[in-house]
């Protein structure tokens, strides 16, 4: 291989040599072609053991499977992990591995409250959405911010989605302790109040299983490590899973 790279270079060399010392028109002109059959330069580039152009390269065909819109904050982002690793990727692998024909989308953006989320609904919804899966709050509670004000935000989001026949799971969330024991019941509370409301699939605690377990977690005690979000995606997957088999 090293030998062919010189013997190019040798060429190139050569032809360049030549175009500058002949004055020749016709000269100069046949070295210019040689060098743009060493370099290729000027010529359609060719497959392998063809003589024909290459064809170029053609655009990936649109994603025209129904979706399933996992709408949440930096725990469904992936926050510190791999983007390979956050647990809408884990849901889409298992969905493929059981031949469900679904697209996962990650609609995660850290920092979200649930009014973020609301605020970009109408983006979260577009296209054939089928399953809209709400996992906002944390931040809510982080913030200490009204459990009323929770429920009016996924109150609206839940109803916006069903006018759409959009089936919804709702992902509880749990607020830290430091704002009270009234508070944290009465956070918890709006999940599986909103779930009996409007007859959605529930998930009661989305990190069950991994808050407040430390190796589960990354140094801030708050986002799942890699195996963390694998549990995650289990909590989800027992969920969502037979949703999807039988809408398939």
């Amino acid at each position: 291989m090293r030998a062919s790279i010189r013997s190019i270079g040798a060429v190139v060399c050569l032809a360049v040599a030549s175009v500058a010392c002949n004055s020749g028109s016709g000269q100069e002109n046949q070295t210019r072609t040689e060098l743009r059959q060493v370099t290729g330069e000027g010529s359609a580039s060719t497959a392998p053991g063809s003589d024909s152009p290459a064809s170029s390269p053609q655009p990936p065909a649109p994603d025209n499977r129904p979706k399933v819109v996992v709408l949440g904050d930096s725990l469904t982002a992936g926050l510190g992990l791999a983007q390979s690793e956050a647990y809408p990727v884990l849901l889409q692998e298992r969905a493929d591995a059981d031949g469900l024909k679904y697209q996962v989308i990650n609609g995660g953006v850290s920092g979200d409250t649930s009014a973020g989320g609301l605020s970009r609904l109408d983006w979260a919804l577009d296209g054939d959405v089928r399953v809209l899966i709400v996992a906002l709050g944390g931040n809510d509670g982080l913030r200490g911010l009204p459990p009323e004000e929770l429920k009016r935000n996924l109150a609206t989001i839940i109803e916006r989605a069903q006018a759409r026949k959009i089936q919804v799971i709702v992902a509880g969330m749990e607020a830290p302790p430091n704002f009270g024991e009234a508070y944290t019941v009465s956070f918890r509370q709006v999940y599986s109040d909103l779930a009996a409301r409007y007859h959605t699939a529930f998930i009661p605690f989305l990190l069950d299983r991994v808050a407040g377990i430390e190796r589960l977690n990354q140094g801030d005690g708050i986002h799942p490590t890699a195996a963390g979000a694998r549990l995650v995606a289990d909590n989800v997957w027992t969920v969502l899973r037979p949703m999807l088999l039988k809408g398939s």
